[in-house]
């Protein structure tokens, strides 16, 4: 491929990945104008904020595998083309159910395109200062889509053209995809794996029965007040899951391509580590929809008021995120348990200062707090990937970072269905909400961003410096 080329097919890639990232976070600060608009529950509510991370999670790693098997180039452009499909059944919706299901549609074909747009880069760029580059570039739209979600799908709340309102912010993906389309169609190139490999749809089915057992009950159980067949699933979640186990474990002896290779799991620091990214990444979501839910219920917030107030955060990992990125392959360890125990004693400062102010609550009493999540997350996030996967061997870094991704989304679908449970309480009202809830929701948070802290322990304690791991598909700069 041309020097030139590969810069542009980069760049329709990256316009792709944005969208998808944007659209995890989008919905958040509209979501009391889309219940109040279609008369939804606080359950529907939260389906149409989570049912899209999990799709995104499920469908990341059998993406990549799609990817290998039928050609980068040609998935990626059926992802965009699904994408766009979803997002007009989404802006057009005249009921929850129907929101929800584009949703999880607009899910699935985002876990179809983004490891795809991660192959541009490891398929494409050499090894050396222009690889380097490109992952930089994947990193920077990281953190614009985190920062850019909440604000954007206030702004288009609010302001949004032809008095659409919450609608334009999946509309708007129809001209952004199309973009994407063209370039991709023009620009990429297709590649995929040799020797390809095999599919495992039995593992597929397993691990989405595994997740809705845990994630429909959190979510339905609370508004039927718990029923025996709630309860039934949650019990049922483990059984399926060591199912699940056995299967991968049984293709691993066969040589079979097993979706989450079971000897990722041998190396201490990609376990520990994947749980430490499940309980922080829940907290991040938690706090956010208990933040939307808290300011816009409860103390009527308009939505650019509340995406307005949580800009503190990304504030603060500004302040940290680009430092760490160029000292911490040193202290890598050190730098992920201090970053999150900080972003642990800023949410316990927002929590109890929710708590104290009530319904007095004003923005520039949450900044102090929220800004020091933010610098605490700088921290984090620029070592994270490279720390949980650093130790897995070169032949199984791709399919660590496919596991590493879908657990950074199933954390959004739990975080998401916890802060549910601790914001409402017994009751299904989101007009009874009170800010003791969003204290609650709030606390919790905080609390997982401890028991990220106290896991940090068992990460490696410094990383090799340089550009990611070839074929990792992580950034070196994932902010």
């Amino acid at each position: 491929m041309r020097p030139g080329r590969r810069w542009l097919a980069l760049a329709a890639a990256l316009l792709a990945t944005f969208m998808d990232l944007v659209d995890v976070t989008i919905v958040n600060v509209a979501l009391p104008s889309i219940q109040r608009d279609l008369g939804a529950d606080a359950a529907a509510g939260q389906w149409a904020a989570s049912v899209y991370a999990l799709g995104y999670g499920l469908f990341l790693i059998t993406g990549g595998r799609l990817g290998d098997v039928w050609g980068r180039r040609r998935v990626l452009l059926a992802g965009i083309v699904g994408f766009v499909a979803a997002s007009v059944a989404a802006g057009a919706a005249g009921s929850a159910e129907v929101l929800v299901a584009a949703r999880a549609a607009q899910g699935a074909c985002a876990g179809l395109m983004v490891p795809q747009a991660l192959s541009v880069i490891t398929v494409q760029f050499p090894p050396g200062r222009q690889r380097t580059l490109a992952f930089t570039l994947y990193g920077l739209v990281l953190g614009v889509a985190q920062v850019g979600g909440p604000v954007l799908g206030g702004l288009l709340t609010q302001y949004g053209w032809a008095g659409l309102g919450w609608r334009t912010i999946f509309y708007v993906n129809v001209p952004v995809g199309l973009v994407a389309l063209l370039g991709a169609w023009r620009w990429m190139d297709d590649s995929r794996a040799r020797p390809a490999p095999r599919l495992d749809p039995a593992g597929m089915l397993l691990a989405g029965a595994a997740t809705l057992l845990v994630t429909f009950p959190l979510v339905e159980g609370r508004e039927h007040g718990w029923p025996l067949w709630s309860l039934a699933m949650l019990a049922g979640a483990p059984v399926v899951a060591g199912v699940f186990w056995r299967h991968q474990r049984g293709r691993e002896r066969r040589g079979a391509s097993p979706l989450v290779p079971p000897e990722l799991f041998r190396r201490r620091s990609f376990g520990a580590g994947l749980v430490l990214t499940l309980a922080l990444f829940s907290g991040v979501s938690a706090c956010f929809i208990a933040l939307t839910w808290g300011l816009q219920f409860a103390l009527g917030w308009s939505p650019m008021r509340v995406a307005l107030a949580g800009l503190a955060w990304p504030a603060g990992v500004a302040c940290t995120a680009q430092l760490t990125h160029r000292y911490g392959h040193l202290r890598a360890r050190l730098l992920v348990r201090t970053g999150s125990a900080v972003m642990a004693a800023g949410m316990t400062a927002v929590a109890a200062t929710t708590a104290l102010e009530g319904r007095g609550l004003a923005p520039w009493a949450l900044a102090p707090g929220l800004a020091v999540c933010g610098i605490g997350m700088g921290l984090v996030l620029p070592v994270l990937a490279n720390a949980v996967i650093s130790e897995v061997p070169a032949g199984g870094s791709g399919a660590a970072s496919g596991v590493f991704n879908s657990v950074t989304q199933l954390a959004g679908v739990l975080g998401v269905a916890a802060a549910g449970v601790l914001f409402f309480g017994r009751g299904a009202d989101p007009g009874a909400a009170d800010p003791a809830g969003t204290a609650r929701a709030l606390a919790f948070a905080a609390v997982a961003f401890a028991v990220a802290a106290a896991l940090a322990g068992l990460l490696p304690r410094r990383l090799p410096y340089g550009e990611a791991r070839e074929g990792t598909g992580v950034s070196p700069v994932p902010v």
